[in-house]
């Protein structure tokens, strides 16, 4: 799945650790989300979005290999 929180957080002037701070979870929980090495779950990609003010589909996007899993 790709995401841009990378880009997002640019956007904003956010660390990773600011952005894990808000959302709940410890700062290498968002290195892996934008690295793709992990797929956050409903809740969590529920809270990043809003913390954008965006929406899932904005931040989140699905890869061709997600629909082979």
């Amino acid at each position: 799945m790709k995401n841009n929180i990378r880009v997002e957080r640019a956007r904003v002037r956010m660390s990773q650790q600011e952005l894990a701070e808000k959302a709940g979870v410890i700062r290498q929980t968002i290195a892996a989300i934008e690295q793709g090495r992990f797929n956050p779950s409903t809740v969590l990609a529920l809270k990043i979005a809003h913390i954008f003010g965006l929406t899932v589909e904005q931040l989140f996007e699905l890869e061709e290999s997600d629909w082979n899993k």
